[in-house]
């Protein structure tokens, strides 16, 4: 059986300078949404990926746990840092912490669950991805905290029942999860180019944009596309208490996952109880823009997270009404 691996991706810059809201958080229109979502607070995102560095200045008090299930640092399941980079990166662009000589992440008042499923070379094996799925799904926090959204920037090319399984209960449980859809849309354009887990249907399948709103030549394209986010030249957190521009659908992902913390506060304090994930899928569509791009690249289309308050704004003008939230968005 294959290893699952990073998304590939592109290191594109590494800098101490700090930009204070990156341009990907600012595009998806997060801090529009912050005070009304009070910035995330109270939800868990697990991050599984290559670890984090537990210290950097702009993650050590979003961090709330964590665990290795890969071979590195002798197996130590407690040793739950970043020898590669993607993963702090991938952290900082969901809940980099805003604190006042920091950066922002979407949601910087989220919690982060580090669960380390890939070694430093961006490999790991099927049963340790299973098994940080599940640890995501039963981790319980030192307050009773539970996982809110699970993010997987990673893929492999086998349909694993076992996995298939996993990502399965996590959505039974009410958790979205969100995944990569891979960087092979430069290599074979005229066919569906598919990575697992991001290829399930359960799944939030994630694509890329660049600044300008045009599809990255990299971004996967098949009919699992759920919407795209910024995946060109984002900035976030890196190790060594740095800070470093990539590029790939993996830096797309984190938006997402840190916009559904954002969504699942505005949202659950308006129906006034618990969303399951349908409910939350449908929020998360409702606010989308399409880009014109065929549904195999763009999906739905570009997540703008103010885009509701802006359309309530302009039917209030008109005197109309919005219709009801509920309606299912189909997958």
């Amino acid at each position: 059986m294959n290893n699952i691996h990073l998304i590939p991706y592109r290191v594109e810059a590494v800098t101490e300078e700090i930009v204070r809201i990156p341009e990907g958080v600012k595009m998806i229109q997060a801090p529009e949404a912050w005070d009304e979502a009070d910035m995330g607070a109270g939800n868990v995102i697990a991050i599984l990926d290559t670890g984090c560095q537990r210290d950097h200045p702009d993650l050590a008090d979003r961090i709330i746990g964590g665990r290795n299930f890969t071979a590195d640092f002798d197996e130590d399941e407690t040793n739950f840092e970043d020898n590669n980079g993607h993963g702090t990166h991938v952290a900082g662009t969901a809940a980099a912490s805003y604190l006042e000589s920091g950066i922002a992440g979407v949601a910087p008042r989220a919690s982060l669950l580090i669960v380390k499923v890939l070694n430093g070379e961006g490999s790991g094996d099927y049963a340790g991805i299973i098994g940080g799925i599940h640890y995501a799904i039963d981790w319980e926090g030192p307050n009773g905290e539970k996982t809110s959204v699970i993010s997987m920037s990673l893929g492999g090319p086998e349909d694993v029942p076992e996995l298939y399984a996993a990502v399965k209960r996590a959505v039974d449980a009410g958790i979205p999860v969100v995944c990569a859809a891979g960087n092979e849309g430069d290599a074979s354009p005229a066919t569906d180019e598919f990575a697992y887990p991001g290829a399930y249907n359960e799944v939030i399948q994630v694509g890329a944009v660049d600044y300008k709103r045009s599809i990255a030549e990299f971004s996967n394209t098949n009919d699992a596309i759920d919407l795209v986010a910024p995946g060109v030249k984002i900035y976030s957190t890196y190790p060594g208490s740095q800070y470093a521009s990539l590029s790939g659908t993996s830096m797309a992902t984190p938006h997402i996952s840190g916009a559904l913390a954002l969504i699942k506060n505005i949202a659950e304090y308006e129906f006034g109880r618990q969303l399951s994930e349908d409910e939350l899928y449908a929020q998360l569509v409702r606010r989308t823009v399409p880009l014109g791009y065929p549904k195999s690249a763009e999906g739905n289309g570009l997540l703008a997270l103010d885009i509701l308050r802006k359309f309530e704004q302009l039917f209030k003008l008109f005197n109309s009404s919005f219709g009801p939230d509920t309606e299912r968005a189909g997958r």
